[in-house]
């Protein structure tokens, strides 16, 4: 039941179109809420992002009333990845020199409002989605909150609902229920079927895909959302000829590399890649008393996006965490244990350096799941296996069909892009191009969603980037604390004089800022930030300019 909460140590409401203002709940224990003034009028909202639990204080505010990462002001419901519940509203009362919210106290404890999709299917509408990754939960969620009220069907090869991939190498949480972003009572209510099966064609003339256990389905819409199959190093040892030597992609995955590393610690583990998937679980596992050992070919870990200053960073961060780097390596092989002939127990490298291994892990990429397309004459498949699409990530030639996430090289137009054909592995995108789609679905004629490639990552401190540098940067300026011990920095990669991607770390909201200004078309220039322009202080418009 509803009813008035006083606001504590608040008279009035003094604020300004765009800013903020934390406020505790008198009588209701850690309740608080968010005061935002958007377009003259006072909004009250759950204090933290529904994702993670981010404090929205330090989000960024819009002139068209979002909340970054990223909520409708007015409504709080989702408008962005990567949070999925959409943010409690309630309404604002001021009266006897005090601030009132209404609500009920469990959805104040709560700060958030439970999603609620329940749907009874009604006519011959089937969405039928391949995959079941963050794509995905894009699609399924938007279209149902979207107000789509036909059939919903996701094939999966992994026989479970969608969970957070990102737990699996930043935790290497091995249990679905932990890992899952929704109970099956609730895919239930939503008339969402989860069923398992690895699609193997798809007759695109008849709409009906069809699984390598005899099983079909009719759809009259597709979205091919079937994310990525991580790749094994074609070397003696470690093409899956030898036991304890492991990928990371899924939760069979997580739960046998920690059967094989114990709970006691002390096992010699060596993960090969010094990309965010190897960094994250060399992380983990030196957290959890391990002695872990990073291989990588470049100079600096992640160097290729995140370039040789930040990289050493990180390197830093893990070193004074416990990991050893071998950093510009070449792995040549591994070696049987001398125990156990079965199972791994030494990674040789090229110079001749030999690493005892009880385990091996192996990040060195993935490549697009497309392999049920290899044989269909109406899609052609680009040159990495991926599928090229249109900004609303239809593929063209065949009706009615999308791609999205891993699988899907779509026109960039974020700064620098200028519609160049990319292809981007981050959950965040994968997530958008599904709410996008939904939409189009949804709303057909309607324009895509427009959204600035965003990630994260735990390297020891968050890590946040948005951007993408299709044709590579030239210059990084970097402004902060940079050492190791305490990093606090933003990061402008540069092409010529254009901002194309901004790291930061310690620095929020510097990445929300920058994601917004860009998708506006209102980024600072590299000249600029150089001669003092604070990002913060830069004003964000109303029009999107993507």
């Amino acid at each position: 039941m509803a009813q008035e909460f006083k606001l504590k140590d608040l008279t009035s409401v003094d604020l300004k179109n765009g800013q903020k203002q934390e406020a505790e709940v008198e009588g209701i224990e850690n309740g608080k809420v968010l005061l935002v003034k958007v377009k003259d009028q006072i909004h009250a909202i759950s204090p933290n992002c529904t994702h993670y639990g981010a404090p929205l204080k330090l989000g960024v505010v819009t002139g068209d009333g979002r909340l970054t990462s990223c909520f409708n002001i007015a409504t709080g419901d989702v408008e962005d990845a990567p949070a999925l519940d959409p943010l409690a509203k309630f309404e604002v009362i001021q009266k006897d020199g005090a601030v009132y919210i209404k609500g009920d106290e469990e959805t104040i404890k709560a700060g958030r409002r439970n999603l609620n999709l329940k749907c009874s299917p009604k006519g011959n509408e089937k969405v039928l989605v391949v995959g079941g990754g963050s794509g995905t939960v894009g699609t399924v969620e938007g279209l149902r909150a979207g107000g789509y009220n036909g059939h919903i069907t996701v094939v999966s090869r992994e026989g479970y609902r969608p969970i957070d991939r990102t737990k699996l190498s930043k935790a290497l949480l091995a249990d679905v229920s932990k890992a899952a972003w929704r109970s099956e009572q609730f895919y239930k209510d939503a008339s969402i079927d989860i069923v398992e099966g690895d699609v193997s064609s798809i007759d695109f003339g008849n709409k009906k895909v069809s699984t390598s256990d005899g099983k079909s389905f009719d759809y009259t819409k597709l979205v091919l959302a079937s994310g990525g199959t991580p790749k094994m190093l074609p070397m003696d040892g470690l093409n899956g000829d030898l036991g304890n030597v492991f990928l990371l992609r899924a939760i069979p995955h997580t739960k046998q590399i920690m059967e094989a590393v114990g709970e006691k610690g002390g096992k010699k583990i060596v993960v090969i890649g010094s990309s965010f998937i190897g960094m994250e679980v060399a992380n983990c596992l030196a957290g959890m008393k391990h002695d872990v050992t990073v291989i990588g070919m470049e100079k600096a870990p992640m160097e290729t996006v995140m370039g040789q200053q930040v990289g050493k960073i990180f390197r830093g961060l893990l070193e004074k965490n416990g990991v050893k780097f071998y950093m510009e390596a070449s792995v040549e092989k591994a070696t049987p244990s001398k125990s156990d002939s079965s199972k791994v127990g030494a990674v040789h490298l090229k110079d001749g350096t030999v690493l005892e291994a009880d385990v091996v892990i192996e990040g060195v990429g993935v490549r697009p799941s497309t392999d049920y397309l290899k044989e269909a004459k109406e899609v052609q498949l680009e040159k990495d296996g991926s599928i090229k699409t249109n900004e609303e990530f239809i593929v063209p030639g065949v009706k009615d069909v999308f791609a999205i996430g891993d699988i899907a090289t779509y026109p960039y137009h974020g700064p620098g892009g200028n519609g160049t054909p990319v292809r981007i592995e981050h959950w965040n995108v994968a997530q958008n191009a599904g709410r996008s789609v939904a939409q189009s679905i949804n709303n057909p004629g309607s324009k895509p969603k427009p959204f600035i490639p965003v990630f994260w990552s735990a390297l020891g401190s968050q890590l946040r980037y948005c951007g993408h540098t299709p044709d590579g940067y030239d210059d990084v300026v970097i402004q902060g604390e940079q050492s190791p011990e305490k990093p606090s920095f933003v990061a402008y990669y540069t092409k010529g004089d254009t901002v194309v991607a901004v790291a930061s770390m310690m620095k929020d909201p510097y990445m929300s800022q920058s994601a917004e200004l860009m998708r506006r078309g209102a980024m600072p220039s590299k000249s600029e930030i150089q001669k003092g322009v604070d990002i913060l202080e830069v004003s964000v418009p109303v029009e999107v300019k993507m």
